[in-house]
């Protein structure tokens, strides 16, 4: 036979959690954080379709290797991707304390995401503008 609320509460019965959801769930977040190695750049000045295709480079390669593309690689927007692995590199140093092998490491998943516009306007003839819209872009990077 099960209790009504009320009937609880009369017995004394505890809840079964104290009403903390989002203290647990957030604490649960901390805890996978620190199982993953990531580095998170925002506002970089380079549109995401253009950072896309050097992510695409390195996306499951090695992270020696894709310290290797990167350093190589003609593009602009490889500079700031260069510096998001290199974060993340450094997280993984910081949370393992050095132990493990960097030979093992791999880019597990790395995002690029649209950040804010800059907004301009080219003027244009007979008194009209056309807008231009600068974009920027937000990296994530994983390692594992």
């Amino acid at each position: 036979m099960t209790l009504t609320r009320r009937e609880k509460i009369a017995q004394g019965i505890p809840k079964p959690y104290k009403g903390n959801r989002k203290a647990r769930a957030a604490a649960a977040l901390r805890e996978k954080r620190k199982a993953q190695y990531y580095a998170i750049l925002r506002g970089c000045p380079y549109p995401p379709r253009k950072v896309r295709l050097v992510a695409d480079l390195i996306r499951g390669q090695s992270v020696e290797k894709a310290l290797a593309y990167l350093k190589l690689s003609r593009r602009w927007a490889a500079k700031e991707v260069l510096k998001a692995l290199r974060c993340a590199i450094n997280d993984w140093e910081q949370k393992t304390g050095g132990a493990g092998d960097l030979e093992t490491l791999k880019v597990a998943r790395i995002e690029v995401a649209g950040g804010p516009f800059l907004k301009r306007i080219q003027p244009a003839p007979q008194g009209r503008a056309h807008p231009i819209r600068k974009r920027s872009s937000h990296i994530r990077l994983y390692l594992s």
